[in-house]
């Protein structure tokens, strides 16, 4: 058993942090309000840009694993301190530095992103998350720590709450029988992460030496758009077909004097205007991870959100009676 670092409980880290414990390591979890423990996890509050504390938090770690994510208007301002961070920290401990990533540093491409393919992104948050990686990368290739990141499309499965277009966009929706809306094309093919094969590849590369120094993308299932994963979570559901819809831009353009999440969003909606695959066969040629079939991943998806939606429903509400 050796201890692992997790920065990071949203979704992906939750994950990570639990599958982990599953494989019998113990895991200690930074985050900036701490959490009540949990089976096997440690809970620390810290800010993970503090590079001190975070070093010392990662004393006797074999692993950190970045899933931290700033909201996503911060970006350009709380990645590269965060990153600066996660790397004193690695170098400091020699702990294998697992960045969580994403594909947005590729920017706008034509076919199948692969890994070989320039990091050319040119809007802020694109550039930002690229330059972080070729800071990790640098690093390790001067022998100063030992780094490799895993490159995720939209996350899609059991704990997805919110950032993907097929969670509370979707799924709550359709299980009501409601049309859904997508912000862009919704036939253009489009790749899913399923999350529990996020944390299995993450997991994995970390032991795995000759997958370091460089990134990998997470093994992924053949594209489908998101009327066909639509599609696929109505049937599964027993709802029957929805509507699914383009959302116009002007509705976009109104939610977006209210949302900054929707306002960012504008630089990467090209993801959903046009067909954006991944490719990961590089991975799979080395590794033992694969993508979990998509029925597979759609039957736990909505048994979970059906197990959330009913826990919703079954809550006390407040009604203010009985307050002094």
């Amino acid at each position: 058993m050796s201890l692992h670092l997790v920065i990071g409980y949203g979704a992906a880290g939750a994950a990570t942090a639990r599958l982990l414990t599953e494989k019998g390591h113990a895991v200690r979890v930074v985050t900036r309000s701490g959490r009540s423990a949990e089976p096997g996890i440690e809970h620390l509050a810290l800010d993970a840009t503090d590079s001190t504390r975070l070093t010392e938090a990662a004393q006797g770690a074999a692993a950190i694993y970045g899933c931290a994510a700033p909201p996503l208007h911060r970006w350009t301002s709380q990645w590269p301190p965060l990153v600066s961070s996660l790397c004193t920290a690695a170098e400091a401990t020699g702990a294998v530095l697992v960045m969580l990533g994403n594909l947005y540093g590729y920017g706008p491409v034509d076919g199948p992103m692969t890994e070989a393919l320039p990091l050319a992104a040119t809007g802020p948050k694109g550039r930002v998350r690229a330059a972080g990686w070729e800071r990790a990368r640098e690093l390790h290739e001067q022998g100063r720590i030992t780094a490799v990141e895993v490159r995720a499309s939209d996350f899609f499965g059991p704990g997805v709450t919110d950032g993907g277009h097929l969670a509370a966009r979707v799924v709550p929706r359709l299980l009501r029988g409601r049309p859904v809306s997508t912000l862009g094309d919704p036939d253009a093919p489009h790749s899913w992460s399923y999350l529990p094969d996020v944390a299995s590849a993450l997991a994995e590369v970390a032991v795995e030496e000759r997958a370091w120094g460089r990134a990998w993308h997470v093994p992924t299932a053949p594209a489908l758009s998101v009327r066909e994963m639509a599609g696929r979570l109505a049937a599964q559901s027993g709802t029957g077909p929805v509507a699914v819809r383009r959302m116009p831009p002007a509705v976009l353009g109104a939610l977006s004097l209210f949302s900054p999440l929707i306002r960012e969003l504008k630089e990467t909606r090209y993801q959903f205007d046009r067909p954006f695959v991944v490719d990961s066969s590089a991975y799979e040629a080395e590794f033992t991870v694969r993508a979990t079939p998509v029925d597979e991943q759609v039957k736990a998806t909505l048994d979970w959100w059906r197990e959330r939606l009913a826990a919703t429903a079954a809550a006390p509400r407040r009604t203010g009676r009985g307050r002094a």
